[in-house]
């Protein structure tokens, strides 16, 4: 192995330090190699010299499949050399066999932050602070690059803050395949279909006015969650539950199951809530 320190072997006890909580710091190239391997033998010299030429532009985790074929099949490994680039714990590119060097370099060139990266991550961190500044580095990100499942669902996301734009969130919404924003795609969807209903300081006043059944309770839950604010309507819900079991394990324990979603399935909130309506049904 070349000397460097961006250059280590890896195996299936430290995969987790050196390539998965590695990678949130800095891109982490794994060659998936064998000492039986021709093309192997001559792909990677080559990561290693790239890797220590690069000085931490990427970590290079060199993952002999003999001796660690958990994580050889864990990533789908059918042939080799096979080399994945992993950023933020998620595989973002791959390859199969021997590339030339200016092939190789461009597959590394593709891993380093782009502006619109940049842009992102100034954005993220101004959405609570500042969401009208995130909103406009968001589509500065887009702007950059056009595509961005991260831009459209972070923009999407500071748009159903308070904004108003749920027509356009939505838009945004409907255009985003990416497999790792999945959750999050969904969670905001979620957001989407409670906000259909009507939520008015006069919806909202109404449905105070009439809180004796349980249906009353299901409609005020809904109109709170509608205007996000969701432990206030799981509170009218689990009171709507305790008046009707019946509805209870129906209507009101859908919505409330919704709202778990948008908060975090694992949140301690939607956790206390889970276990008062189990406790009041079951």
């Amino acid at each position: 192995m070349a000397a460097s320190a961006w250059v280590a072997d890896v195996t299936e006890a430290d995969f987790m330090e050196q390539v998965v909580e590695q990678s949130k710091t800095r891109p982490v190239v794994v060659d998936f190699w064998a000492p039986w391997c021709g093309p192997c033998r001559a792909l990677s010299p080559l990561l290693e010299r790239l890797a220590a030429e690069g000085n931490g532009a990427f970590f290079l985790a060199k993952i002999n499949t003999d001796n660690n074929p958990n994580v050889a099949g864990e990533f789908g490994v059918e042939g080799i050399p096979a080399v994945f680039a992993v950023r933020d714990g998620q595989v973002v590119n791959q390859f199969v066999g021997l590339l030339p060097e200016a092939q190789l370099r461009e597959f590394l060139g593709s891993l380093q932050p782009t502006a619109a990266d940049g842009l992102l991550e100034q954005a993220e961190k101004l959405e609570t602070s500042d969401p009208a500044k995130a909103a406009e580095l968001y589509r500065a990100a887009l702007s950059e690059k056009p595509a961005s499942a991260a831009a459209k669902v972070g923009l999407a996301r500071v748009w159903l803050a308070g904004t108003g734009k749920d027509s356009e969130a939505a838009a945004l919404l409907r255009d985003v395949v990416d497999e790792s924003l999945a959750p999050e795609t969904q969670r905001l969807g979620r957001i989407l279909k409670l906000r259909e209903h009507p939520a008015s300081d006069a919806d909202l006043a109404a449905a105070r006015t009439k809180t004796e059944t349980a249906a009353d309770l299901l409609a005020l839950g809904q109109v709170l969650a509608a205007r996000g604010e969701y432990v206030p309507a799981l509170d009218a819900l689990l009171a709507g539950a305790e008046k009707d079991r019946e509805l209870g394990k129906a209507a009101i324990r859908e919505l409330m199951v919704e709202i778990f979603h948008i908060l975090g399935v694992r949140s301690p909130d939607s956790d206390a809530y889970r276990d008062k309506l189990r406790a009041i049904l079951y």
